[in-house]
């Protein structure tokens, strides 16, 4: 399983699920320290802002963190859950996993997955930039993009809820 969550709900997500893989999409100078019960080569900590043009002093998601993150979630055996987080649970963490959903499934649906995903976090706004350079890599001819621009903005929060990211 697939689990997404902010910052904040990480130590509990992890341990609640028994996750054995991590995924931190982060600020570069945010410290996340490996939870209990991941192995420190389970976690994958990718250093980026959650911004979609390049803004000076910041660090803009680029194409060697997608290709770092599809190498990371290909090794996953899927045997015990993965869990993927960001600062607020909305953005970042909510691109991670519908990227992962279409890399593991490349026969899926992308609109289908878009739509699980609006199902399960009402909050979720999927940083575009991730998803655009996901769908080059992945080859989807613009459907992820087009799927996630269907799906919207997400609802107001300050923080997302965690959840299951369907799989299929």
């Amino acid at each position: 399983m697939l689990h997404v969550c902010s910052l904040s709900r990480l130590p509990e997500t992890v341990e609640k699920t028994g996750a054995t893989h991590l995924v931190t999409l982060i600020n570069a100078d945010t410290p996340v320290p490996t939870p209990p019960g991941i192995a420190a080569d389970r976690h994958l900590f990718l250093g980026f802002n959650d911004i979609v043009d390049a803004v000076e002093g910041l660090t803009p998601p680029a194409e060697v963190h997608v290709v770092r993150l599809l190498d990371f979630v290909r090794g996953w055996d899927r045997e015990a859950p993965l869990v993927i987080h960001c600062w607020a649970g909305i953005s970042r963490s909510t691109a991670g996993a519908y990227i992962t959903a279409c890399a593991l499934n490349p026969e899926a649906d992308e609109y289908g997955l878009a739509a699980r995903l609006r199902e399960r976090a009402p909050s979720a706004t999927p940083n575009s930039r991730l998803v655009a350079m996901a769908d080059k890599i992945l080859n989807r001819d613009g459907r992820m993009i087009d799927a996630i621009r269907e799906i919207g903005r997400g609802a107001s929060a300050f923080e997302g809820t965690p959840f299951v990211m369907p799989m299929d």
